[in-house]
């Protein structure tokens, strides 16, 4: 058949090469962009994933960003802290060195004194300008703010707290154990001790020695006949300082020895060399358990104490906010992902055990701190939070001590802290007490060194952790948006040959089909 109004052959060659020029189009394009899908009818699908984890890269790139910020900060933090650090070693030496009194003469140790004025001066000075982009890092901007501390917490420190919405977080504490102090009561049976008994006159049996020990050392006082109990109470106490045991009177005729701390690591070993032939109703008692400042069952008498006995504290037994508690004496830590703190509880063994047990609203965290956001999704669980203190002397090297206010007065606790040391203060190394001088340096070094530490251990392996996981986490998330999104650069040249041949070869086509009806002149004649 010949018609020429209708040339389907030609329509069909017109389709065919629509058809692949379409497809040469589109091989161009992908080759020219590198990307397989570059609008939404290229794989509706493949784009909705694509478009997910370009956004999953976005978020991870700058969670990395993040963490190399926090990373600058602490570094910051850590060499301001590393001075206070040298600064704190030259001032446990100034103090040491005063403490040769019969070397030194009193324009030494006014000279050291001025050094030490110096130094604290230095220490607050780099508190207060440690900072970045102008945030002051070591004044106790970055630390935790609280409010409604309960009376029994001595003290407590929050290294890190992550806070809902509402920015507050209450710490609950549950104490189920109380904490405990070692010792023994020494009764006498007369305010003052009476030595008898066989021999008391040959001087063998004259006189009641006995070894007092405790987790500091141990001495053996020796004490005459008619020595009153506060004689033997004061004497004991003066060698606390290398024994560890401190005593107090226990009603008019016996001696309460017990530990100078609190805790499973403090203890008081009795060991009675001679009991001097004492006389009277007497003994060594224990120490109550439901009431440490009275004595409970007889543990030895005098005579039988010629092997050393021994009482051991008790670590407090204690949760927080749920969570089992790391205890040492009166200290109870927690360490999870949401909560770092460390609380001291106030123990007075007047107490019974029941009032020292149950529970209590420690303290209300209301804000501060330093968040990190070190995860690509913004929620509590990709952010990280620690806490840097206040390292100025005002704040540091928190100590409670026994001290007494003047010549024969009684002691009484008072917290001193590194500021203390000044000119003119408590603990000046002119005419202050360095003894007590020394145990505030002691603890404000352990103190710059273990924020220190939780830098340290905040920057290699919160920090330094989390970097390498979301470096490997973009690498990945890069691979799998590149198979859904990018060009497969052999198959699309395989293809474009394939097109091009294609469309030329329809081309020839559609110029045939467009001559076939000329055929149609031949009829005509």
């Amino acid at each position: 058949m010949s018609r020429i109004n209708t040339n389907v052959a030609s329509m069909i060659g017109q389709r065919v090469l629509g058809a692949n020029r379409t497809s040469l189009d589109t091989s161009l394009e992908r080759l020219s962009t590198g990307l397989r899908i570059n609008r939404g009818k290229d794989d509706p699908a493949g784009l909705i994933a694509s478009q997910n984890l370009r956004a999953e890269k976005a978020a991870l790139n700058a969670a990395i960003g993040n963490a190399q910020r926090a990373d600058q900060v602490v570094n910051i933090a850590e060499g301001g802290l590393n001075e206070i650090s040298s600064l704190l070693t030259e001032l446990q030496s100034l103090v040491t060195g005063t403490a040769n009194t019969a070397g030194l003469s009193r324009e030494e140790k006014e000279a050291n004194q001025l050094q030490i004025d110096s130094i604290l001066q230095t220490i607050d000075r780099v508190a207060s300008s440690t900072s970045f982009q102008g945030a002051r890092l070591l004044n106790g901007n970055l630390d935790y703010r609280t409010s409604g501390v309960a009376g029994v917490v001595n003290s407590f420190r929050v290294n890190g707290a992550k806070l809902q919405f509402n920015g507050k977080a209450d710490v609950n504490v549950v104490v189920t154990g109380s904490a405990a102090v070692g010792g023994y009561v020494l009764s006498f049976g007369s305010a003052n001790i009476n030595l008898g008994g066989p021999g008391a006159t040959d001087g063998s049996n004259s006189r009641f020695i006995i070894e007092i020990g405790g987790a500091k050392g141990s001495r053996e006082l020796s004490f005459a006949s008619g020595t009153s109990v506060s004689t033997i109470r004061d004497t004991i106490n003066s060698f606390s300082d290398v024994t560890g045991v401190k005593a107090v009177l226990s009603g008019g005729s016996g001696v309460r020895v017990i530990s100078t701390a609190y805790g499973s690591d403090q203890f008081v070993s009795l060991k009675v060399s001679n009991d001097g032939g004492i006389s009277g109703a007497g003994g060594i008692y224990s120490l109550s358990a439901g009431n440490q400042s009275r004595a409970g069952a007889v543990a030895s008498t005098f005579a039988n104490a010629t092997n050393k006995i021994t009482a051991t504290g008790r670590d407090v037994r204690a949760t927080i906010n749920g969570i089992l508690a790391t205890t040492r004496g009166t200290t109870a830590r927690i360490n999870t992902d949401f909560l770092d703190v460390e609380l001291d509880l106030k123990f007075d063994t007047a107490q019974t055990s029941a009032a020292r047990l149950g529970a209590v609203n420690a303290f209300t965290i209301t804000g501060g701190g330093a968040d990190y956001q070190l995860a690509g999704r913004v929620d509590i669980a990709g952010k990280v939070s620690i806490g840097v203190a206040d390292v100025a002397v005002r704040a540091m090297g928190q100590t409670v001590s026994d001290f007494i206010a003047s010549p024969g007065g009684a002691a009484a606790a008072r917290t001193f802290y590194l500021a203390d040391l000044g000119a003119g203060s408590t603990l000046n190394v002119v005419d202050g007490n360095l003894t007590i001088a020394q145990s505030v340096v002691d603890k404000a070094i352990r103190d710059v060194s273990a924020q220190r530490g939780r830098l340290g251990a905040f920057q290699k392996n919160n920090i330094g952790a989390t970097m390498r996981n979301l470096s490997i986490a973009v690498e990945n998330t890069s691979a799998a948006e590149s198979s859904i999104r990018d060009a497969d650069f052999a198959a699309e040249t395989a293809s474009l040959t394939r097109n091009q041949i294609l469309v030329s070869s329809a081309t020839q086509v559609l110029q045939l089909a467009n001559t076939q009806p000329q055929s149609a002149l031949q009829l005509l004649g």
